[in-house]
């Protein structure tokens, strides 16, 4: 098999997989929860959230920091930092690097949407209620939205480039897209990239809710978040990590490393429309649709299912299907979106979406769409729901969009 692509670019292999998120600290864990179908949003836990007219979220259970980072170092890190830490780090030991990896062609790109907002919300009350004397010093790192990409290449020593992407909802899409160019244009042998998020914070949560973004479903959460659906009202936060090990093709293979799955092809562009709403008929997301397939040298039909951005809001998810119609056709290719289970990550969501494509390609299986039960009647997307669908290993497209008219499309294909 070619170590170089189509236009004679080195290939870009997917060597390690880790993931901290709702429905799952680990693999299987998470997919299985995807494959079932169900909503995991409940009360928000971290904070008293009554007065809020938005009380839900998708949270990840049974996280402990202190695992891997230890007590001391997980106290100065953010939430945000010490999900993405964990799922990097457990990326990493997956794709069982070699010791005699040159760190200076390794890189870390971490993406993140807000980065440690949690501790700088915080150390606002602290200021407020206490004063300046009493402010963290750790405040400034544990806030900085480029932390997790700092904190992963110093503890792996990795001296290459060390990156944060910042476009919102569609940073962790970037993040890898980003990586696989490092490689491809021979900046990096090896990059660990993926997105974070921990933004279900007070201000955070009553923002998003006044401006209409969130579901109002307080009543019945696991059913908010309804991607595509006729009766969906907004999306519901979720928080987690997840971290793709990166590489070149030809230096995986040198080592013997157990290649998971490849990136084939990425798109991004901007809208240049709206500070918060999608272009009308979506027309940044089918230009950046179509980068992506010209990038990966492929067809639509050689698309097997698209993993969309569906973020359960009435004008992303309409703006997103009909632009899938007019690349694919409408109803011509299975769409899923996995936040109908997770919620919506933010900018760790296209990381933990291009790990559910890696995985529907290994198992040849769809994960429904959660609370999909009418489809909207502006929606002509053949959504998968109800129960899982069998397709065939061809490649998955992956979508996301950001406020800011930020737009990143990336292709995943399986194994060899």
């Amino acid at each position: 098999m070619a170590d170089v692509d189509h236009r004679g670019r080195p290939r870009v292999a997917v060597t390690g997989i880790g993931i901290k998120a709702p429905g799952g600290l680990d693999l299987g864990t998470f997919w299985s929860s995807l494959l079932a179908g169900r909503g995991l949003a409940g009360p928000i836990t971290r904070f008293d959230a009554s007065a809020i007219s938005a009380r839900i979220g998708c949270e990840v259970q049974g996280f402990d920091p202190v695992v891997h980072a230890g007590p001391k170092e997980s106290r100065r890190m953010d939430r945000a930092t010490q999900l993405g830490f964990a799922a990097a780090m457990d990326a990493a030991a997956s794709a069982g690097l070699p010791e005699s990896l040159d760190p200076s062609r390794a890189a870390v790109i971490a993406g993140t949407g807000v980065g440690g907002l949690m501790t700088m919300e915080e150390q606002i009350l602290v200021l407020h209620e206490k004063g300046p004397d009493r402010v963290s010093p750790f405040l400034v790192p544990m806030m900085m939205a480029n932390a997790t990409a700092g904190t992963v290449s110093i503890h792996l020593g990795w001296t290459g480039p060390n990156l944060c992407v910042a476009t919102a909802c569609a940073a962790g899409a970037h993040a890898i897209g980003e990586g696989a160019r490092l490689i491809r244009d021979g900046s990096s042998d090896v990059v660990l990239a993926g997105g974070t998020e921990s933004s279900q914070t007070p201000v955070a949560i009553a923002a998003f809710a006044r401006m209409g973004a969130l579901s109002g479903r307080n009543d019945d959460p696991t059913r908010a978040s309804r991607p595509f659906d006729a009766a969906r009202d907004g999306f519901v936060m979720g928080e987690g990590a997840g971290f793709l090990v990166l590489e070149r093709w030809d230096h995986a293979t040198s080592r013997g490393a157990s290649i998971l799955g490849e990136v084939l092809g990425y798109g991004r562009n901007g809208d240049a429309h709206h500070i918060t709403a999608p272009a009308p008929g979506g027309g940044g997301a089918v230009a950046c649709m179509r980068q992506a397939l010209d990038d990966a040298g492929l067809s639509p039909g050689d698309i097997g299912s698209i993993n969309a951005h569906g973020t359960s809001t009435p004008l992303n998810d309409a703006a997103e299907s009909a632009a899938i119609g007019t690349v694919f056709g409408d109803g011509a290719i299975p769409v899923t979106s996995t936040k109908g289970v997770t919620g919506h990550l933010v900018g760790a969501a296209g990381a933990v979406e291009s790990i559910a494509a890696l995985l529907t390609i290994r198992d040849r299986t769809i994960p429904p769409t959660a609370n999909h039960e009418r489809r909207g009647e502006d929606i002509a997307a053949d959504v998968v729901h109800g129960v899982p669908r069998s397709t065939d290993g061809r490649p998955v497209l992956s979508n996301s969009f950001g406020f800011g008219g930020h737009n990143a499309t990336l292709i995943l294909g399986g194994a060899p």
